[in-house]
């Protein structure tokens, strides 16, 4: 063995795994903790999950939503933690780019080093002799195998990156709403996009579970020489005290990214939101940003639950509308258009018609299958004629969420914006049906966007006006949208 046993790419590429890896679960904790319940069928109808965190039950008196059953954890645990299910979403994409690209470099040095011999199995006599290791270890003898791992830790190693790590990304690129609605069958690979997501939750149980497991064998097997292993790769003549400074001074540091990507998460939320978007948001772009929408379900898919999720307007003239049946609703269209559109609900119900079955995937984490009817957006655009300089399509709604909502996170009302590539998918409709009926108030009625390749939120509801724009930068607050205005969402939502 040489005095430098454990190559500088290996330590550091172990060192950056451990760092993305904690950053990655405690912002998982905070996205599931925005709905923490569990199923293995798309319905997610109450009562169907598997496993649940949540002890929220409905009231009889009034609308249940889905924001209704978000629960708070603690930044101890959570990234950023107290209900920031978007700021956690940005950490954990930021943090799953670095993750990948550290497998990346490490997967392709162990094959060039030739390292990939200590670590990959080359006999299924591997299985009985990791029992033997185990039945040791209960017995507190420790096996060690000097330069080398033992066939317990082998055949726990290789499993973790060749298998649990690989799980981890396939499953969250199946919870895709992009990726799901232009390949449905990838998605039927893990039994749905719960199934995927259930699997998800249990990888990241696994990588837990591993974690206390290999912190546990390198207390048991000796801190200082381990280290000496970990941080400064020394088999023969290792210098445990230096290997101690900089094991701890690593670990510190780590724990110093987390401390303060937890502080400023919340002291200033919006320069974390346009940074990290400002790094990956092209990324996401790219790979699920330009998905056309081949969704195709069965009327026995339909969902015999689809929850809610926002409260419906409570201004006086959309509750006189609602009460007259939407008879005087008019949908206004302009901005940089050849022919300013006012459309009223029946002469939108006199377009071509186009019905879809479709997935419709919460940011939150739920989903749902419904059937939708409506105009194809695609027809309105041809009506309508936006000029060539068009880039976004801006939907404003009727609902002010400063009202709407009983704990308000901002005030105005909801509008998204949409780029012109989406709004000419096929599946792009203006709902105006649901499952054959009307469509029901707490759903949007008397309009709403289904963006099939996009997250629920960019699904405006209550729609009230349409303009057509080159830039969105001077609507609102400039973000994109009332969610990525007032509470930090990316204006990509393709995952």
């Amino acid at each position: 063995m040489t005095a430098l046993d454990f190559p500088l790419w290996l330590r550091a590429t172990h060192f950056f795994d451990f760092l993305f890896l904690s950053l990655l679960v405690r912002s998982g904790i905070e996205i599931f903790s925005a709905h923490p319940k569990f199923y293995w069928n798309d319905d997610c109808t109450p009562g169907s999950e598997w496993l649940t965190f949540s002890k929220k039950r409905e009231s009889a008196d009034q609308l249940h939503t889905a924001d209704d059953e978000e629960i708070s954890f603690s930044s101890w645990i959570a990234l950023p933690g107290r209900k920031h299910l978007d700021l956690g979403r940005h950490w954990h994409f930021l943090s799953v780019t670095g993750w990948v690209v550290t497998g990346l470099v490490y997967v392709v040095c162990l094959l060039v080093a030739s390292e990939w011999r200590r670590l990959l199995p080359t006999s299924w006599h591997i299985v009985p002799d990791a029992w033997h290791v185990l039945l040791s270890y209960l017995s507190f003898h420790f096996v060690t195998t000097p330069g080398a791992y033992n066939p317990l830790q082998q055949l726990t190693y290789a499993s973790v990156v060749f298998l649990l790590a690989p799980l981890s990304i396939a499953t969250g690129i199946a919870m895709s709403p992009a990726v799901s609605a232009r390949f449905p069958w990838y998605s039927r690979i893990f039994h749905g996009r719960q199934g995927a997501r259930s699997i998800h939750f249990l990888s990241l149980c696994g990588f837990v579970v591993f974690f206390v497991g290999h912190l546990t064998m390198v207390v048991l097997h000796g801190l200082p020489t381990e280290f000496a292993l970990i941080v400064l790769g020394q088999t023969q003549h290792p210098d445990l005290m230096r290997a101690l400074v900089v094991g701890f001074g690593g670990i510190a540091g780590i724990v110093l990214i987390h401390v303060l990507a937890t502080m400023t998460s919340f002291s200033h939320p919006r320069g974390v939101q346009r940074s990290i978007q400002a790094m990956i948001d092209p990324l996401r772009t790219s790979l699920f940003g330009h998905q056309i929408s081949s969704q195709h379900y069965l009327t026995a898919d339909i969902s015999p639950y689809f929850w809610i999720n926002g409260r419906p307007p409570k201004e006086e003239n959309y509750l006189a509308m609602a009460r007259n049946k939407f008879a005087d609703y008019s949908l206004e269209i302009g901005g940089l258009v050849n022919k300013p559109l006012h459309l009223t609900l029946a002469e939108l119900r006199s377009m071509p018609k186009q019905t879809q079955i479709t997935e419709h995937c919460c940011i939150q984490g739920w989903s749902g299958i419904a059937e939708w009817g409506g105009v194809s957006l695609r027809h309105i655009i041809a009506l309508c004629q936006p000029l060539s300089s068009t880039r976004y399509a801006v939907f404003y709604g009727f609902d002010d969420k400063s009202t709407s909502e009983p704990h308000p996170k901002g005030a105005g009302f909801y509008y998204g914006t949409v780029r012109m590539e989406l709004a000419m998918d096929p599946q792009t409709i203006l709902a105006y049906e649901m499952n054959g009926q009307p469509l029901p108030i707490p759903h949007g009625a008397p309009l709403r966007l289904r963006l099939e390749t996009q997250l629920g939120f960019k699904m405006v509801k209550y729609i009230r006006a349409i303009e057509f724009v080159e830039d969105f930068t001077v609507i609102g607050k400039g973000y994109g949208g009332w969610p990525e205005d007032s509470i930090y969402r990316s204006q990509e939502a393709g995952i």
